[in-house]
This record gives C-alpha cells, structure tokens and sequence, in this order.
C-alpha cells in the first residue's frame, strides 16, 4: 500500500522469519513525529528501542513523539535526557528515555535501572552503541540518517516479536495515505475485550477539524478444533474478518439506522475507516444508566426487529455476505462456557460426566422451547459500551450502532436482554421491566408478534447470555490474564437468578441452585 509519500519500502535480508527490515523516507520534521507516533502504536510492556543516528540526526525528535504518543498528549514535556541521562514517564506501562552520550560505563546503565525498566516498562534509548548490551536487548533498532535529497532515512530493524506489530502500524499509515489522511495524527482508542484494536484518527474536511475511527482487524486463526473438526470460532459463528462488520453496517445505514459509515477499507488487510459516532453512551458522567436513553436504545431494537433485514447482505466489491444462523450448536457452545470456565471455579473441580449430561439435557430442551420464538437480526453484543447516544438527532437516529461483526439471525429476544441486563452497569429490576414494556408495547401491533413467546424467548436467552458471560469473564481471566472483567460477576449472577424465576426456567433454576452457579438472596437484591 502506498499513498502516504513516505511509503515501507522492505529490504531483502531478514534475520528470522516475520523480522523486519526497511528504509523509510522521511521528509520533513513532521514525518519524523509521525514516525514517532506510529512507532508508539507498536510498542508493548518489554520493548527495547534502540535510536542511531549522529548529532543533531532526529533522534529526540523520535523519541519524543513516540512518548507523547505513548502518553496521549501533544504538550507533554519531554525534555532530553542528555545530562540526567534518563527521564521516566509514568504510564501503563511506564516509559523509559535513556540518553547515554555521557554514559561512564557498563556500570552506571545498571545504576539508571535499564533492567528494571526494560523488563517493566517500554524503553527508548539514544546513543545505544555505547552500551553494547543495550543493542543486544533491543526488539527495535531505528538509525537516522540524512537523506540524499534532503529530510532524513529511517533504517529499521525489529525482531521477530516486534517486528510485525511496527509492520503493522506502518501498514495503517499507509493505509491512511490511501483514504487521503496520510498525514493524520493517531491516537489509541479504547478497546473491547476482543483482539480488535482502534485509534482515532483526526483529519480535517472542508476546513473543519473531525474525528474518524480506525479499525484494526486482521484475520484471525481459526484456532485448534474443539468439536467436530470445528474449532470454537466457527461453531459460534463469530467473525473471523472484517467481511461481516462491513456487510452488517451497510445494511442498517440502508434500513436508516445509524451504524458507522465506511470511509475506506481495505478488508483482505482487516482495516477500516469509519465515521466516529459520538463518544456519549447510555450512563451519566457517573456511570450510572440514564432510563430515557435506554428506553430510546431498546425501541430501536424494536424499530430493527420490525424492519426484517434479510440473511443476504451485500459487500461493496465483494460477494454477498451470509448473515449465520444462531443455531442450537452454536448457543450450546457458548452456553457450555459456564460450564467449562465458571463451575470449576465455583465448585473447585470440573464438571463430572453426569453433571455435564443433565446440563446438555435441560438446555436442549430449552433450545427446543425457541422453535416457537421470532427470529431476525440479532447484533449479539447490544449493551452500554456499544450503544452511541446521539442527543443532536432524532428518531432511531440517536442511537449509534457499533461492535456488531459478530451478528446472527437468531431469536431477537436476545439483544433484548443484552440491553436490558447490561453486563457493564447494574440494571434495577423496575428499569428492565419498564426496557421489556416499552418493547412489547412498541411491537404489539404488529402481525404476528406474540408477547407471550417474546416473554419466554427472553427468558431463555437472558439465562444463556449470563451462563455464557460467567463463562467467558473467568476465561478472560484465566486464558488472557484480563482480571478487569471479574468485578462484573456478582451482577451477572443477580441478573441470572432473576431471570431464572421463569417458569420455563424451573429445571435449570434447580440445577444452577445445586451448583451454586446463582447469586443469594441478599446478593441478588443488592443491585
């Protein structure tokens, strides 16, 4: 990809497989910070950045964009480290800018705390060759040189572990020069649990400044098959590219929703330039759940369940993308994650034989009592941190519609639930009944709609997204290290032992009980 005017050109050497190796034009100062920044974008806790070049070279101007990017501020003072000989920023992780060009010897680097610091944190370091065992630790080695035609030469080395992470940020780069915004300041954006990354990306259109967003999306691995050949990605049907996103956010722009707009793709690379929706959602400044805009979020969902988009849907340039169905495999995989990931952790032991055949028997019968239940696009992921609040707009158009490339048409009961039990901020059961009204009464002319089975398909689907979610935050935790999402379990209980007040729940109510899967009495009122 090209575009940006100072494009990745590779060279032929390579130390080891996915190492880098490149010459990168940079002409002008300004190339120079962006170099920095997008530098910055690559780096994780361990890295090693070792900056060559001669006097007056660029390299404080690299290393202090690539800080200020690191810390997200323009104005951050990063003064050069010349005669303390290192200056450390905190953060996470911790920043470290070593200046060794009045290094005394190999004993006073283990004085600064290099060791500490690279094992902690990330670390920068100018003049490396005066401390050999500096180069030898780098991940990233970058020397400047002055350029034959003016500007400078960026000659970059990156280990096997580095190296296609900086590759990577390069490529967006690139990929921004494409759409037109090469020149485009980057800024991490906050993420979601997945291995999806975004920045921000401010770009100036008609003279007036805007924000877009980056989605970083490359293909997944299938992953090692778990059940039938399959491995768990396919059997849940979650997305494996950008393809579904795409598709999806066509169709719900065309519906008149107000999903993200494609600016640029570039799909067989997993990237995408959207349209920044706002960065209101549906909790106050306090973080606590506004009823007006989850009542306006939830009549959208009606809104969407009425219109019926079809399982089709078109790809721009591509060939039509097939909506999955949420089927019994797939919600039983998922459903199975309590099962696999929470229970041993409750009960301190897996799942015994028996244990795992009554559970399969009870949800596969609650699987049968869906058969009965509407179906249609289901976004699978409807809550608080996906749901945009637009207060400029109007209608259906107030709420912004992101995180939906894993959709399904499948019972529509479940985003339902997702809103009206929201993972992230605790719902009272006076606002989930008024969610769970407003939404019958919205759909209740409508032919064809039975609130008595809408009622029973939420059930159903409130208690498999909760057993699915207990699941997946000790998975989090366990498999990803991400203990974050832990502090969520005691809501995900409660809203699990409301619902499984159903009728419909009796069998499963006993056997989560037996399990002490649910939440008590005075924990469940506690939200």
């Amino acid at each position: 990809m090209s575009g940006s005017g100072n494009a990745l050109r590779m060279a032929d050497a390579v130390d080891a497989p996915r190492a880098l190796r490149a010459r990168l034009a940079l002409p002008d100062e300004a190339a120079t910070r962006r170099l920095g920044a997008d530098l910055a974008r690559a780096l994780t806790r361990g890295d090693v950045v070792a900056l060559g070049g001669d006097l007056g070279a660029g390299k404080s101007t690299l290393a202090r964009a690539a800080i200020r990017a690191l810390a997200g501020s323009d104005t951050l003072d990063v003064p050069s480290p010349t005669f303390t000989l290192v200056h450390t920023y905190d953060g996470t992780p911790p920043v470290a800018h070593f200046d060794l060009y009045r290094l005394g010897g190999a004993g006073e680097l283990d004085e600064l705390g290099f060791e500490e610091a690279a094992e902690d944190g990330i670390v920068l370091v100018e003049w490396p060759q005066r401390a050999p065992e500096v180069e030898a630790r780098a991940t990233i080695s970058i020397a400047l040189e002055a350029g034959p035609e003016g500007g400078r030469i960026a000659t970059i080395a990156a280990d096997p572990q580095a190296g296609p992470r900086l590759a990577r940020s390069l490529a967006i780069r690139d990929f921004l020069g494409e759409a037109g915004f090469g020149e485009a300041p980057r800024r991490a954006f906050t993420g979601d649990a997945s291995a999806r990354r975004y920045e921000t990306v401010a770009v100036t259109e008609g003279g007036v400044p805007a924000t877009l967003v980056l989605m970083d999306s490359p293909r997944q691995p299938d992953g090692p098959p778990i059940r039938d050949g399959l491995p768990y990605s396919r059997i849940a049907h979650l997305a494996e590219d950008v393809v579904p996103f795409v598709a999806v956010a066509q169709a719900l722009t065309g519906a008149g929703f107000a999903a993200p707009a494609i600016r640029h793709a570039d799909l067989a690379a997993g990237l995408l330039l959207l349209d920044h929706l706002g960065s209101e959602t549906l909790l106050d400044e306090e973080g606590r759940p506004v009823p007006d805009r989850y009542e306006a979020a939830v009549l959208c969902l009606a809104d969407l369940h009425a219109a019926a988009l079809p399982a089709t849907l078109a790809v721009p340039g591509g060939t039509p993308y097939e909506v999955p169905a949420y089927d019994r495999r797939a919600m039983g995989i998922e459903v199975e994650l309590v099962l696999d990931w929470y229970m041993p952790r409750v009960m301190g032991r897996p799942a015994s034989a028996s244990e795992r055949a009554l559970f399969t028997e009870i949800w596969s019968g609650l699987f049968d009592e869906l058969r009965a239940a509407e179906t249609g696009l289901v976004l699978r992921d409807f809550h608080s941190p996906n749901v945009i609040w637009r207060p400029g707009e109007t209608g259906r158009a107030r709420i912004g519609l992101i995180d939906f490339q894993d959709a399904v048409i499948g019972p529509v009961a479940y985003d339902v639930a997702s809103l009206a039990q929201d993972a992230r901020v605790t719902i009272a059961p006076e606002l989930e009944a008024r969610l769970v009204s407003a939404y019958v009464a919205r759909r209740r002319a409508e032919p064809g709609f039975e609130p008595f089975e809408f009622e029973r398909a939420y059930a159903i689907m409130g208690a498999q997204r909760a057993s699915k979610i207990l699941g997946i935050f000790v998975r989090l935790l366990e498999r990803d290290g991400k203990p974050q999402y832990l502090r969520h379990i005691p809501r995900i209980r409660a809203y699990l032992s409301r619902t499984l007040g159903h009728p419909s729940l009796a069998a499963l109510a006993a056997l989560y009980a037996d399990w002490g899967l649910t939440a008590g009495e005075d924990e469940a009122a506690s939200i």
